[in-house]
């Protein structure tokens, strides 16, 4: 075993996970079957120019898992984003949204974490979707595979990881909250429309509302008060918590915006909330040394 090998196994979460067959060997391509058609419209293409883009393979505990990595193509170590995908996986949206941060000088890693449960960008019904797939995904799981990232990312030698950032959208929102409260070493993270309560199993034992008290990074959570799963009041009594246990977070709620609002390749897209929440989301990461 060279010395490579040795310091990225050194890097790797200090615990294990169950081992499992990992499904998904290899990312999907184009979107998800489950949001088509596209609303082509008004989908943002960010292209490769100046860009080193594409997928890799990430050693985790019980093997390897597909994940998109892009960074400038220029020599440099660069602040580290972990994009965390919403349920329809590292499709073509999450793709390109590695890519805006690239073009931002972010080395950006999107792991695949649904690998061993399944590929949902093949099926076509949002219940197949939660019931064979989503609900299956161990929390803890998901954790140890974004720390897996974040070591692939600092191993590769372009990525600065105490510039450590973290973003994710609906299924991924959620996790933004509970990776902030696994991670010591997390400058900021942005959580779009993530549910914070919900119901508990040996899968999902605790939920955002109930860590607010072990948040280890500041958190920005992007909302909208037309969103039909996520009510306000929940959104507002996680702040609450927060802030009482002295945790630095800031709500956004966009009047008038649904669920999805920064999805752009679909209806739910809300380009005055999407835009001013991409805004936000870079201040936030500058101002709390993810930048």
């Amino acid at each position: 075993m060279d010395n490579d090998e040795n310091q990225e196994k050194s890097l790797l979460p200090p615990f294990e996970i169950s081992r499992r067959t990992i499904v998904m060997t290899s990312l999907a391509t184009g979107f998800a079957m489950v949001v088509q058609p596209i609303a082509a419209q008004t989908v943002i293409k960010t292209d490769t120019a100046g860009l080193e883009a594409g997928e890799v393979k990430v050693r985790v505990a019980d093997g390897e898992i597909p994940a998109y990595r892009v960074a400038p193509a220029a020599a440099g170590s660069y602040p580290t984003v972990l994009v965390v995908q919403e349920i329809f996986g590292v499709h073509e949206h999450i793709k390109d949204i590695c890519r805006r941060f690239a073009k931002l000088g972010y080395y950006a890693i999107a792991p695949e974490l649904y690998a061993r449960q399944g590929d949902v960008s093949k099926m076509t019904d949002f219940r197949q979707i939660f019931s064979e797939v989503v609900s299956k995904v161990p929390d803890r799981q998901v954790a140890s595979d974004l720390d897996a990232a974040v070591a692939f990312a600092k191993a590769s030698g372009k990525a600065n990881t105490d510039k450590l950032g973290i973003t994710g959208f609906c299924w991924g929102g959620r996790q933004v909250w509970l990776y902030a409260a696994h991670n010591a070493n997390l400058k900021a993270g942005v959580a779009w429309y993530g549910p914070v309560t919900g119901n508990k199993g040996d899968m999902t034992p605790n939920h955002p509302l109930d860590l607010a008290r072990d948040l280890k990074a500041p958190v920005l959570g992007l909302y909208g008060a037309a969103d039909q799963g996520i009510p306000v009041a929940q959104v507002e009594q996680l702040r609450d918590a927060a802030k009482a246990a002295g945790k630095k977070v800031d709500i956004t709620i966009y009047p008038n915006a649904p669920h999805g609002f920064h999805a752009d390749y679909r209806p739910s897209y809300t380009a005055d909330a999407a835009r001013d929440g991409w805004t936000k989301l870079q201040a936030w990461f500058k101002d709390n040394g993810a930048a």
